[in-house]
């Protein structure tokens, strides 16, 4: 077991290292606790301290971040129980959509990787050759994946029923959403036109191009409006469950595009912003004043979250996962693994796990890459200011010099090694996902 170094030492390690904290506050930035038994402690080699230091230097320099901002700039970085850089890394900064890993984090908890969201639909009268002698009734569970494919396949479900009209209204209650569009009303609008393929515009056009080949097109022909019901009809008779994605799936899909609409639906599911504020602070074993969120998806300056917090999100979403048979590469894009979303135009070593973060003054980057020298470095990089494009730039740089000294492994270490194929989509619009429940 590592011993607590004194706070005289503690103090001359982080003045060496270019770190500026007052004294009183040097013992408890190293006394969080990565796992039980063990305390953060100097890594001996202040390496990554002074290319941090270098790094933080050079955005003033070259006036990427304002002289007046230059404390406001957030940076953690740790390799197990070794600290290797802090700069303000336990103040709680604006963390944009770093507050997505602190919505994962409770969502993985709360659900498990293979949850799914169910949507129900039923009828509230009986159906006649093919005709639905009453209203189509649309019952959300918080899917925050329903969208074009879906919908196509929905369809095509009711019509495998034998179901092609609709004589009533198409009604919408509980927590439904489609194509991330949360209110009720123009959900149920999208969904309607995407029941009938002679309704269809181009975007639901194109998607059925790229279904598997194939695909029918379905024909549901509904002839009342849209309404949204705060109750449901208790003479409703359920015809079938549709399941959304596993949760796994959709955490990973709202992570490599940083999908707002889905955060907040996942927040949602869990309580609400303020159940995932203290819920992630305590699976992450860090003070509840470092995780500050007013929504689950980071919009907004009020979300602020400490770089030393980000990491230990990070890491206690890797040991939930771990328990699944998972890891953090299952649930956050990786580069050179996942060529799309936010890791678009990036230079990040390569099987680096990540979640970018971006507001109009704010760039956030936090992640675990794999070293040769260190294992495992675990990272937040807060930035503040508005050349966005400059700031991922150092940002990228910064990670480059560090595994540039720590050295790339030979292999991408196990424990980040995705379960899934590179590049890999999700099977959106399955068929199988729809369970007929009632085939009169």
């Amino acid at each position: 077991m590592l011993e607590l170094l004194g706070s005289g030492l503690v103090s001359l390690w982080l003045e060496m290292a270019g770190v500026q904290i007052k004294p009183l506050d040097a013992l408890d930035a190293l006394t969080w606790q990565s796992s039980p038994g063990l305390v953060l402690a100097p890594d001996p080699n202040p390496t990554g301290a002074t290319t941090v230091q270098e790094y933080l230097k050079e955005l003033v320099t070259s006036k990427l971040v304002a002289q007046n901002l230059a404390e406001s700039q957030g940076i953690w970085m740790q390799s197990g129980p070794m600290l290797m850089a802090n700069h303000q890394g336990t103040t709680p900064l604006p963390a944009a959509s770093l507050t997505k890993i602190a919505t994962s984090l409770v969502a993985l908890k709360a659900w498990g990787p293979d949850h799914q969201f169910d949507t129900f639909v039923s009828v509230t009268g009986p159906v006649v050759k093919g005709v639905v002698q009453g209203d189509l009734v649309i019952t959300g569970g918080g899917d925050p994946l329903f969208v074009w494919e879906e919908a196509i396949a929905l369809g095509n479900t009711l019509n495998k029923m034998g179901i092609k009209q609709v004589k009533g209204n198409l009604i919408i209650n509980g927590n439904f959403a489609m194509n991330f569009q949360r209110q009720p009303m123009l959900a149920g609008l999208i969904l309607k036109q995407t029941l009938n393929r002679a309704t269809w515009g181009r975007p639901a056009v194109y998607i059925h191009s790229i279904m598997p080949k194939g695909t029918p097109k379905p024909e549901v022909v509904i002839a009342g409006a849209v309404k949204v019901a705060v109750q449901p009809n208790a003479q409703q008779t359920l015809l079938l469950r549709h399941r959304s994605l596993p949760l796994k799936q959709l955490i990973k899909e709202m992570n490599v595009y940083s999908n707002n609409d889905m955060a907040e639906m996942l927040a949602e599911s869990v309580g609400g912003a303020s159940v995932v504020q203290s819920t992630a602070a305590s699976l992450a074993r860090v003070p509840q004043v470092e995780i500050q969120l007013i929504n689950g998806s980071g919009l907004g300056q009020e979300n602020r979250i400490s770089p030393r917090a980000a990491c230990a999100m990070l890491m206690a979403i890797q040991r939930e996962a771990t328990t699944h048979q998972l890891n953090l590469a299952d649930l956050f894009p990786m580069s050179g693994f996942d060529r799309r979303g936010t890791l678009h135009a990036r230079h990040i070593p390569p099987a680096t796990v990540i979640k970018t973060g971006t507001l109009r003054d704010v760039s956030a980057l936090a992640g675990v890459m794999p070293t040769r020298d260190r294992g495992l470095v675990w990272f937040a990089i807060i930035n503040r200011g508005t050349n966005l494009w400059g700031l991922r730039t150092g940002q990228d740089q910064l990670l480059q010099s560090v595994v540039q000294q720590l050295q790339i492994p030979p292999t991408v270490p196990a424990t980040l090694t995705p379960h899934s194929a590179i590049n890999s989509l999700p099977q959106l619009g399955a068929a199988s996902r729809n369970e007929i429940l009632n085939k009169s």
